[in-house]
């Protein structure tokens, strides 16, 4: 008699069955509905022409994926077969995803590539200006890579003054494009140290290389405010940051080459410019020389300084004419002063009564005789006021 279950028990002995039976598959396929849920997981189905199957992949699991799978993308993936019982569907628990072949890898780049085109990012326009003396590149690569040890060769030849500040990045594998992408955003959070920044590995295949075909970085090259230069790769290889970046350098050496001025090109550059400032000088000071002295030889000129010496001459004119008016004057004042001098002398009252003048003074209308002298003729008084007093004075008898 067959034996009743619920479904419950059936759905717990068909995942039994399936995963003990399943337990590491590897299957090829074409991703479908992809969702990418803000938890980190991702959920998405793999089909190919004739079936399909759902598939589940952890956030610690797709964060070790190099690559950024799309919908329509053909990978292959690897797990195990589980069963979700609320559900009853059975799904593959995806441990590890890789592109099937390089060729779907060439098709993400090219579809990441035009739309990325689209949106400007590729723009010429959008380019900043990578500065002629830095004083601090920063190199975003991995620790001991021999790009790194390439690039500080170049720098310790031909600008040995320059700082370098090394950011160590993982450039290849899991998580590498998110390593890449932080480090250029917290160099710009220090923008004012850093003048430029280095993107960079050797050389690799497409898929070594991808890290540096994620759109996440190339956003972060895009958006970033201090000039960034790639150099990934060899001169062949072409990655989406190479067409992002202000500047493209064929490898890491010549990003660092590019990046900096030769001392031994300023130093010359320097001395021409010192010899070529002289010799300016030297003739600008001559050439103004020969011009000055011409104009102080010419005509003009010369005319020029007759008519300052006219107005020289005229002054002094001035200044004696002036003198003389003013000795002229003084003379003309003394001449007065002794005038009136004599004046006030000849009518002082002393100087009368010595010529032999008597004082008369009246008393009741009488005249009377100040001195002892008295005759019948007439007295004649004169006061120092130039007024004539005359009085007839009869003797009595």
């Amino acid at each position: 008699m067959m034996k009743l279950q619920t479904v419950s028990e059936i759905t717990s002995d068909i995942k039994l069955i399936i995963e003990n039976n399943f337990e590491e598959v590897q299957v090829q396929g074409e991703i479908s509905n992809l969702k990418k849920h803000f938890s980190g997981h991702w959920y998405f189905t793999l089909k190919d022409s004739n079936a399909q199957i759902n598939c589940t992949m952890w956030k610690t699991y797709n964060s070790r994926v190099f690559f950024s799978p799309e919908n329509g993308m053909k990978v292959i993936v690897h797990g195990s077969v589980t069963v979700y019982p609320p559900s009853g569907n059975y799904q593959i628990s995806v441990k590890e995803m890789s592109p099937d072949g390089e060729g779907e890898l060439q098709a993400a780049f090219e579809k990441l590539k035009r739309k990325l085109a689209a949106e400007g990012l590729f723009d010429q326009s959008n380019k900043k200006a990578i500065p002629k003396f830095p004083k601090t590149i920063a190199i975003v690569t991995a620790e001991g890579a021999a790009a790194l040890k390439d690039m500080l060769s170049v720098a310790e030849r031909k600008f040995p003054t320059i700082k370098i500040i090394h950011f160590p990045v993982k450039v290849q594998g899991e998580g590498s494009a998110q390593q890449i992408a932080s480090a250029i955003e917290l160099l710009n959070q220090t923008k004012n140290r850093v003048d430029i920044i280095i993107v960079g590995r050797g050389g690799g295949s497409l898929e070594d290389l991808w890290a540096f075909n994620e759109e996440v970085v190339a956003r972060a090259i895009f958006n970033s405010e201090i000039p960034i230069i790639s150099g990934v790769g060899h001169e062949i290889d072409f990655t989406i940051s190479d067409f992002v970046a202000d500047y493209r350098a064929a490898t890491p050496t010549a990003a660092m080459e590019y990046a900096l001025p030769d001392i031994s090109e300023i130093l010359g550059f320097i001395n021409e410019f010192s010899y070529n400032s002289k010799m300016k000088m030297y003739n600008y000071f001559e050439k103004n020389r020969k011009n000055i002295s011409s104009i102080i030889n010419s005509h003009g000129f010369r005319k020029l300084s007759d008519l300052m010496y006219i107005k020289f001459q005229y002054v002094d004119n001035l200044a004696s004419t002036l003198t003389s008016e003013v000795e002229k004057k003084i003379i003309t004042f003394q001449h007065k002063i002794e005038i009136s001098k004599r004046v006030i002398s000849n009518s002082d009252i002393q100087q009368t009564l010595k010529r032999g003048f008597l004082i008369a003074e009246s008393n009741f209308g009488e005249p009377k005789l100040l001195d002892e002298l008295a005759s019948d003729e007439q007295f004649i008084l004169r006061s120092i006021k130039k007024k004539i007093l005359v009085t007839k004075w009869q003797k009595k008898n």
